[in-house]
C-alpha cells in the first residue's frame, strides 16, 4: 500500500460526522494518504520484484537478502504538495497543503549462515500523511431557517512504524523470503494527529436572528502491530517474480474531544446565550485492511529492465468501532450491512536504464513509471492516475544518491465523503523524494 491510500491510507479515510447546535449537517473528512519509500522505488513506480536496496523492507521483505554489501544505511527525505478544488453544491474552494519530512531511515546488515545469505534490518517509515486544510463558506436554507457559515478546518499529523525485518535465501540465487514486524506506537515514533474545526456564522431560525461561533479540537493517538511477508523468486537471468502480503490489524485509538459552541440572539431582548461546552475522552478501534501484491521484473540486459506490479487492498474490511461497540465503514460512513465499498486494485509499471561509466565505476540511472491508483469510495472506487520520473548517481561500493518526482491526479472524486451535499474534488498531488544510501565495508 505504498504512496497511497488516500487511497487509504491515501492510506484511507476516517469520516467524522459533526453536527453543530444549530442543526448543521456538515461532515469533514480525515483521510490517510499513503506515502511511498525511497527515490529509486518511487521513480520506477513498480518495485515489488526488485527491492534490492535498503528500502526493500518497506516494499518486499523477501527481497533484501540480495544486497551484496555487509552493511548499508539509507535515509529518504520527502516533499509533498497537494492541491484540491472542492465543489460543494454551488460553492467552489481551492486549497493546498505542503509538507517536508524524513520519509524513511534504515540500517541493514547482510551475512551468511548455514550456507544461506541472510539480512536483518531496523527501519523507520513515515507511512501515512494526515495533513489537510480546508476553508470555505457554507450557505443553506429552507422554509424554516437560513444559515450562512464560514468554516475553517485543519488537520496535522502522521502515522509511522518502527520495523524489524529478516530475510533468508531458501534456494541460493533462486528463492528467498522474509518478514517485517511493524510497531505503530506513539511512544516509539509519531502516530498521532489533530483536527481543528472553527466556524463563525449568522442565520435566521423560526424568524429569530442569531450569530454563532464554534471551536472544536480532536486529538488522536494510534497504536497497533502488524506484519509484512515477502517472497522473491528468480526464474532465470531475465525474469524475476515477487510477492508481498501485509496483514490486517486492529489499531486502538485514544480520542480526546474539546468542544466550545456559543449562539447569541442579538435582536431578541432577554434571550440568554446558548453555550455548549464539553470535553470527552473516547477509546475507539480502527481495523486496517488486508493487502497484498505481486510483481514482475524483466531484464532486457544488465542496464535495461522493466517492472510491473499489481496490488489489491480489501477496503470492504476497513472498519471503525466506536466506544460503544458500534461499527461502520469509515469510507461510506454507513453501517457494515449498508456499506457498498469494494477492494481497490493498483496497477503499476516502470523502467530503469543505466548510463555506465566504466572509468569511474559509476552509473547514472534514468527511471520512469506509470500507474493507476484508485481510492476507495462508495459503490465504485475513485480513479486516480499518475506518472513518475527519477534519476541519480551510483558509485560502486560507496554510495548512491537518487531523486524522483511523482505526479498523481483525480477528477470528480471523493463524492462519497459528503453524499448529501453534491460534493466532489479535483485533486493534484506533487511529490519529490531524495534518498541516499551508504555502503559500508
Amino acid at each position: 500500500m505504498k504512496n497511497y491510500l488516500y487511497s487509504i491510507i491515501s492510506a484511507c479515510c476516517i469520516l467524522l460526522l459533526y453536527k453543530s447546535a444549530c442543526s448543521s449537517d456538515y461532515e469533514f473528512p480525515s483521510s490517510f494518504c499513503t506515502v511511498g519509500s525511497g527515490a529509486r522505488a518511487t521513480g520506477m513506480c513498480a518495485y515489488i520484484a526488485i527491492s534490492d536496496d535498503s528500502t526493500a523492507p518497506a516494499w518486499n521483505p523477501g527481497a533484501f537478502s540480495q544486497q551484496e554489501e555487509p552493511f548499508e544505511a539509507s535515509i529518504v527525505f520527502a516533499s509533498f504538495y497537494r492541491s484540491e478544488i472542492n465543489s460543494i453544491g454551488e460553492n467552489l474552494a481551492k486549497h493546498h497543503v505542503t509538507d517536508v519530512n524524513i520519509n524513511y531511515f534504515s540500517v541493514v546488515s547482510s551475512f551468511e549462515s548455514f550456507e544461506r545469505n541472510m539480512s536483518i534490518a531496523l527501519s523507520y517509515q513515515h507511512l501515512y500523511d494526515m495533513n489537510r486544510n480546508w476553508s470555505f463558506p457554507y450557505i443553506k436554507h429552507n422554509d424554516y431557517f437560513i444559515r450562512n457559515e464560514q468554516w475553517n478546518y485543519e488537520q496535522n499529523g502522521l502515522l509511522s512504524a518502527l520495523g524489524v525485518s529478516y530475510c533468508i535465501e531458501i534456494i541460493r540465487s533462486k528463492l528467498s523470503c522474509g518478514f517485517t514486524l511493524n510497531f505503530w506506537d506513539n511512544d516509539l515514533t509519531p502516530n498521532r494527529w489533530r483536527q481543528t474545526y472553527e466556524m463563525t456564522g449568522t442565520g435566521i431560525f423560526d424568524d429569530e436572528r442569531y450569530t454563532e461561533r464554534l471551536h472544536k479540537t480532536e486529538d488522536y493517538q494510534f497504536k497497533g502491530f502488524n506484519m509484512n511477508f515477502g517472497l522473491l523468486w528468480t526464474v532465470n537471468y531475465k525474469l524475476t517474480f515477487g510477492a508481498v502480503l501485509k496483514t490486517p490489524f486492529n489499531a486502538s485509538i485514544e480520542h480526546d474531544i474539546s468542544y466550545n459552541n456559543v449562539i447569541k440572539y442579538p435582536q431578541t431582548e432577554g434571550r440568554d446565550d446558548d453555550i455548549y461546552l464539553y470535553n470527552e475522552k473516547l477509546h475507539e478501534h480502527l481495523k486496517m485492511p488486508l493487502s497484498y501484491g505481486i510483481g514482475m521484473v524483466y531484464k532486457f540486459s544488465d542496464i535495461f529492465y522493466m517492472s510491473f506490479d499489481l496490488y489489491r487492498t480489501h477496503w470492504n474490511n476497513y472498519i471503525y468501532t466506536d466506544q460503544d461497540g458500534n461499527q461502520e465503514s469509515p469510507i461510506s460512513k454507513t453501517s457494515l450491512s449498508e456499506s457498498d465499498v469494494n477492494p481497490t486494485h493498483q496497477v503499476r509499471m516502470g523502467i530503469e536504464y543505466l548510463l555506465l561509466d566504466t572509468n569511474t565505476q559509476s552509473a547514472i540511472p534514468l527511471r520512469a513509471g506509470l500507474f493507476y491508483d484508485p481510492a476507495p469510495a462508495e459503490k465504485n472506487p475513485d480513479d486516480f492516475y499518475g506518472f513518475s520520473l527519477g534519476t541519480g548517481y551510483v558509485k560502486n561500493d560507496i554510495c548512491s544518491l537518487d531523486i524522483s518526482y511523482v505526479y498523481r491526479m483525480g477528477n470528480d472524486v471523493a463524492s462519497s465523503l459528503l453524499k448529501d451535499e453534491d460534493f466532489s474534488q479535483n485533486v493534484r498531488e506533487h511529490m519529490v523524494y531524495v534518498s541516499s544510501i551508504i555502503y559500508f565495508f
